[in-house]
């Protein structure tokens, strides 16, 4: 354990006195491996990546500023990585140009981002009465169409699910999308790096937080016991929450400690862990987990319903990473920016796919305890 970590946090040095944090400037904020990932799965330059890390931090700060701005005439935000710039739909063009004045590009909404918020909250509130169709995927909001997105299996039909999308627009405007129903993304005990729940289940540690980590609910229950990838004893589950939510707490023990790096598994380097702030759709992501190690994608929409076969888990954010069993509780990073724990989805890492995380500072705030930051 301490040997593994030791060469984390010697790598984690070496990156800490060539980054430099950036507001509004493009200089890189994420580590080399980070940087190359995206390289990678982006078809980009090296300078191109380091300039959309830069774009999307000054982004993700921005956005709390704009919402403000926009009012009640907020209908949404993401980033344009054509523009470089963070998007916001605006209901009313008065509240257009304080929007601007913040640094934001504006486009007309035709609908506020409350408006649709409220709308899938009944949908959420509906599925919590009675559970949706086994053939819906999820569902979302996006403010780019003005309307709940609700992603069926290929191929649904059915009285239930004609029942369900009633529901929906009943609550507010709907489009239809296909996709696989998503599945959580655990796995039997297999080698590699990873951490062992109850001596049968392999997840993924999501970020350091102070006593332990946090990682997926689906992993364990609370008072399951964790050894570490070397076979020691690590600690207990403190706190475990799914369906419904997916994020879970891991209290530390028996000499294991918290770095603030998520691991490159040898493949690439380290990357450190600054921060939480959270990123606006369109933004790129890259995920660390357990068996496929780094890859990376963007981020789709936040707030969405995703509808496990054990239950719908509300308030994930879905992207176009992909991952594979033994993945799930693994970190989401953007930049130097933790973003959450890898819940599940469908596809992966040969022919591509999508992956939701439940966001981290949601889990900070249940679980009240804070990320360990470099």
């Amino acid at each position: 354990m301490r040997r593994r970590m030791t060469l984390s946090l010697g790598s984690a040095a070496v990156l800490a006195a060539s980054l430099a944090v950036a507001v509004t400037a493009a200089p890189a904020v994420a580590s080399p491996g980070l940087l190359a990932a995206m390289q990678r799965d982006f078809g980009l330059t090296a300078q191109q990546a380091e300039t959309r890390v830069g774009q999307e931090l000054a982004a993700s700060r921005l956005m709390p500023v704009a919402r403000e701005a926009a009012g009640a005439a907020f209908g949404g935000a993401w980033f344009d990585p054509a523009l470089g710039k963070l998007v916001v739909g605006v209901t009313d063009l008065a509240a257009a140009a304080p929007v601007r004045q913040t640094g934001a590009v504006t486009v007309p909404a035709g609908i506020s981002a409350a408006a649709l918020d409220a709308a899938k909250a009944a949908v959420d509130a509906a599925a919590k009465a009675k559970p949706a169709p086994a053939a819906v995927s999820g569902w979302r909001t996006d403010p780019r169409s003005g309307s709940l997105v609700v992603t069926l299996q290929p191929g649904a039909h059915g009285d239930d699910v004609d029942a369900f999308l009633d529901t929906a627009r009943r609550a507010g405007p709907v489009t239809l999308a296909e996709a696989p129903r998503p599945r959580t993304v655990s796995a039997g005990t297999v080698g590699g790096d990873p951490y062992y729940i109850n001596g049968n289940t392999r997840c993924s540690i999501g970020f350091s937080v102070q006593g332990g980590f946090v990682s997926a609910g689906h992993c364990g229950g609370a008072g399951s016991s964790v050894v570490g990838w070397d076979g020691s004893a690590m600690g207990h589950f403190a706190g475990s929450s799914f369906p419904g939510n997916d994020y879970s707490f891991i209290r530390i023990e028996n000499g294991w400690w918290t770095a603030p790096v998520v691991l490159g598994w040898g493949t690439v380097s380290d990357a450190l862990v600054r921060g939480s702030w959270v990123a606006p759709a369109g933004t790129s992501v890259c995920r660390s987990g357990s068996t496929t190690h780094w890859h990376c994608g963007t981020v789709l929409g936040l707030n969405e319903t995703i509808n496990y076969e054990q239950g719908a888990v509300y308030e994930a954010t879905r992207t176009n990473v992909c991952a594979e069993p033994g993945d799930s509780g693994g970190s989401f990073i953007t930049g130097d920016q933790a973003q959450g724990v890898t819940s599940g989805g469908w596809g992966n890492c040969g022919s591509g796919g999508e992956t939701w995380f439940q966001p981290v500072n949601e889990i900070l705030g249940v679980y009240g305890v804070s990320l360990v930051t470099a």
